[in-house]
């Protein structure tokens, strides 16, 4: 019953992807095929609000929910990892006409055939789990 606010908090995500229509396949072809903004507009304002909460993370202003300081590893910089990470996202991406979040607001609209998506998803990041330890870094 504790985490009861998360559960919350996801139906609330849930709800700003569908009326944003992040959800919608159409509108993620359309991103791909650089015809409109709607996309790049909400990706945009995400990546705004993240650099502004990363802000005060590191400044040590907002705290986890237990009140502990939250702490922010430094990433290992480098080009190709970036380029082939994002580039095998990417892929899944627009072959599957959603990103990881959209797949649970999909299954709880009712679209079934998004669970072939979300078991590749899942085995994705099992395979990568196991490679991790042995990919260059």
């Amino acid at each position: 019953m504790k985490n009861i606010k998360f559960l919350f908090l996801g139906i609330f995500f849930g709800i700003v992807l569908t009326k944003s229509e992040a959800i919608s396949w159409y509108r993620i072809y359309e991103m791909f095929k650089f015809q409109s903004f709607h996309m790049y507009g909400i990706i945009g304002s995400a990546v705004a609000i993240s650099m502004v909460l990363m802000y005060f993370f590191k400044k040590g202003t907002i705290k986890d929910y237990l009140g502990n300081q939250i702490n922010i590893k430094e990433k290992k910089k480098g080009f190709i990892r970036t380029l082939v990470g994002g580039t095998i996202f990417g892929l899944g991406w627009a072959l599957a006409g959603a990103c990881p979040a959209p797949i649970f607001v999909l299954i709880g609209h009712g679209i079934i055939p998004i669970i072939i998506v979300l078991f590749g998803a899942m085995l994705g990041a099992f395979i990568y789990g196991i490679l991790n330890k042995k990919l260059p870094s």
